[in-house]
Order: structure tokens, then sequence, then C-alpha cells
């Protein structure tokens, strides 16, 4: 799998200072909680898990600062079907999402025979993302489940 190195993040005060945001203890927490997450995260995941540290946070805290992140280049708003989620991860890399527990792991961009063009139509590309759906090894162990992903 693949995952970026954390010791490479640059500071939490940096980072939010560069997205246009105040330095808050909450936000501070946000930042952290989201750059250890492996699991690709939604706002209502964060919120629910930051509560309990930080009982006064709103959610709109957390949507806010999420989107604040998103827009300057430090997290990746992923539209997987559902909530949005968020990665941590900016680098070019793929994504491997099982369609019977919801998991999401990152995988190294897979090498394909084309290169991505740089825009179609007029349409300028500026990413290239691709999503591998199947079973995770969690859900293949399971005994009534069968490795297509039905029972």
């Amino acid at each position: 799998m693949f995952r970026t190195d954390l010791n490479k993040l640059p500071d939490a005060a940096e980072v939010l200072r560069a997205a246009g945001l105040r330095i808050t203890a909450p936000r501070r927490a946000i930042l952290e909680e989201l750059a250890h997450d492996k699991t690709h995260p939604t706002a209502v995941e964060l919120y629910e898990r930051l509560l309990p540290n930080h009982p006064g946070m709103a959610f709109a805290t957390v949507y806010n600062t999420l989107n604040a992140l998103s827009r300057a280049g430090y997290v990746s708003p992923l539209t997987l079907g559902g909530a949005t989620r968020f990665d941590p991860i900016t680098e070019p890399h793929d994504h491997l999402v099982c369609r019977r527990c919801g998991s999401i792991e990152d995988l190294a961009p897979v090498a394909s025979g084309e290169p991505a063009p740089a825009s179609v139509g007029g349409f300028a590309i500026d990413r290239v993302e691709r999503v591998f759906r199947g079973v995770c090894a969690s859900c293949q162990r399971e005994p009534d489940v069968d490795p297509s992903g039905t029972r």
C-alpha cells in the first residue's frame, strides 16, 4: 500500500496559515487527526472522533476547515459515492474501495500503457484518479462471503 511519510508533513500552524485560517486548538486537532488517518474520513466522522476531546467544537469548524485545507491543496476531497471523504495525500495515487465494508486504501499509481492527456476537448485535466473496486482481504476472510463480494 501507499502512504505519505508523516514525518515530512509541514508544521500545523504553517498549513493553517497557508489555508487562510486562524490557528486554534480545534483546527490543529482536525489537521493532526486527518494527517494520521488512513480511512479517508468524512467531515462527520472527524467531528465525532474529535468531539470527546473538544466538546465545544462545532461541526461547522470541521467542515469549514476541511474545505479551506482542500482549497489550499493540503487535502483532497474524494467523491466515491456517499458523503465526501478527505485524503491528506495530495500527490497522485489510486484507491482500493471494498464494496462490502466500504474501506478505502491508498495505492501507488498503477502504470498504464498511455499517459494521461493534459486536456480533452478543451477540458484542462489537472488530476487523474483511479478507483479499483473489489473486496478487501478482511471481508474475503469472512466465511459467508465469496471473493466476488456476494453472499
